[in-house]
């Protein structure tokens, strides 16, 4: 049967070839309906015999086995493009790998570069800022030159003044009082930065002084007025501390005291330590003395140093490791105020001697509240700036020709005393610089000391004394002042 069909299907393409097919419908023999389909061929007038129907159904074989192979060609060469498609498309997504790589190695070449630029910058700036040194230095030395000048001025001035006041107002050898003796003359030729000498002639203190009825010196005008300082006394030891943190400190009483402080209330700091936070309040002077405490404060911000003071009922301090000055009232336990000072030195950058970062000191007198510092600037020669005591604005400064290298401070009537050691029996206040007039000048005056390490030295002007702290010891000095 199939030989047959197969035999149909190639007459019919055969036929395919012809112009015209006949379609015959007959009875077979056994009865049964038989259709004929019948094709001209070009070749043969009739149907090929049994053997010939082989030879077609092997040429269909073969014809159907080239076709196969044609197939599995065309899938070869299907499955070939499919492959050159699959390495097209990894080279298409490597493509951007080899772009990326490219881009890496430009960017390194541009760091390189960079690098390169930022040296060639680096040395430029270098150059450039030994060029604004250059240009510092020699602004420098133009300003030495100038006050150079202007000291040679100044000398010149102050021989002429000497010489005037030689003639007219010095006494003769031959006028001098009994017992007196010329100290020492001015050396114009080696005068230093204060470095002053005068000359001074001794006068018995009986002239200008005469004894209080507790034995004091006192000077013939009243003590509620301001005047110059003249003489010191000797120190009078009130409290020694008993720990190794009172070793230095500061005690203070307040000048102008508010509610519920009294003229007696005292307040004392042990200053030695990291964390200075305790304040010692006592509300009569036997409980100072005896060592009993009726407060103790502590402070919000740790203290620094020695340079506190009371004042209004207000306690004003440097804060630990800054340049800022806080206002903190005693009775409410608050911080009122707080105030950097411009350009102050802190924390060892402009101390006294002794130590104890005492670059910023405060103090009392009687025009107000004033800060005690040193700044690059001033090239470490002290300056004095009055605080407003509400806000602590600077309300004015001044400038001295004081080097900070001197034992301690403090204010009178708006004048600057300088105590010149803080470890010798026998110092002096050296220097006094006077607001008023803007000018300094040079003293004498003894300023002994017993225990001989003075970290704290202050004035309180309602009981017109010296308050000191003395190697663990609290001392007063009575004081005199003579009218200006």
């Amino acid at each position: 049967m199939p030989a047959v069909q197969l035999l149909l299907l190639a007459c019919l393409a055969w036929g395919g070839e012809s112009r015209t097919a006949q379609l015959q419908k007959a009875d077979d023999r056994s009865s049964r309906c038989q259709y004929t389909f019948s094709v001209a061929s070009p070749h043969e007038s009739s149907c090929p015999e049994s053997g010939q129907t082989m030879l077609a159904i092997q040429d269909l074989q073969r014809d159907s086995s080239t076709q196969h192979a044609d197939l599995e060609a065309t899938k070869a060469r299907l499955s070939s493009l499919e492959s050159l498609l699959q390495r097209l498309t990894r080279d298409q997504s490597a493509g951007p790998q080899d772009t990326e790589e490219g881009m890496q190695r430009e960017l390194g070449t541009l760091r390189r570069e960079r690098d390169q630029l930022e040296s060639q910058t680096r040395e430029l700036e270098m150059a450039y800022s030994n060029l604004l040194e250059t240009s510092t230095l020699e602004e420098e030395k133009r300003q030495l030159g100038q006050e150079n000048k202007d000291l040679a001025r100044r000398l010149e001035s102050s021989r002429q003044e000497v010489a005037r006041l030689r003639r007219s107002q010095c006494p003769q050898a031959q006028d001098m009082p009994q017992g007196s003796r010329e100290v020492s003359k001015w050396n114009l030729e080696n005068l230093d930065f204060q470095e002053l000498k005068s000359e001074l002639t001794e006068v018995p203190a009986s002239q200008i002084l005469k004894k209080s009825p507790s034995g004091h010196p006192r000077s013939k005008e009243e003590d509620t007025g301001c005047g110059e300082l003249v003489w010191v006394g000797e120190p009078v030891t009130l409290r020694t501390a008993e720990a190794i943190t009172g070793k230095y400190g500061v005690w203070m009483r307040d000048p102008k005291p508010t509610y519920p402080y009294t003229q007696e209330t005292t307040w004392r700091v042990d200053t030695v330590g990291p964390d200075i936070r305790q304040v010692f309040e006592y509300d009569h002077i036997s409980q100072f003395v005896q060592g009993y405490p009726s407060k103790v404060h502590v402070l919000p911000r740790p203290l620094e140093s020695t340079g506190a003071v009371v004042y209004g009922g207000s306690l004003y301090f440097q804060r630990s490791g800054s340049r800022t000055v806080i206002k903190y009232e005693l009775n409410t336990e608050t911080v009122k105020a707080k105030k950097d000072i411009p350009g102050a030195g802190y924390h060892g950058q402009f101390p006294y001697p002794w130590g104890g970062y005492t670059d910023i000191d405060l103090a009392v007198d009687e025009t107000g509240l004033w800060v005690i510092y040193s700044t690059k600037a001033a090239k470490g020669a002290i300056v004095l700036s009055k605080l407003n005591p509400e806000n602590l604005e600077l309300e004015q400064s001044w400038e001295t020709n004081i080097r900070k290298s001197v034992a301690s401070a403090f204010i009178i009537c708006g004048t600057l005393y300088t105590v010149s050691s803080y470890s010798s029996a026998d110092a002096t206040v050296n220097f006094a610089y006077d607001t008023g007039m803007g000018s300094s000048k040079a003293l004498t005056i003894p300023f002994k000391k017993h225990y001989k390490y003075s970290s704290m030295i202050d004035y309180n002007l309602l009981e017109k004394k010296i308050f000191a702290w003395d190697n663990f010891n609290m001392v007063t000095y009575d004081i005199r002042l003579s009218k200006m």
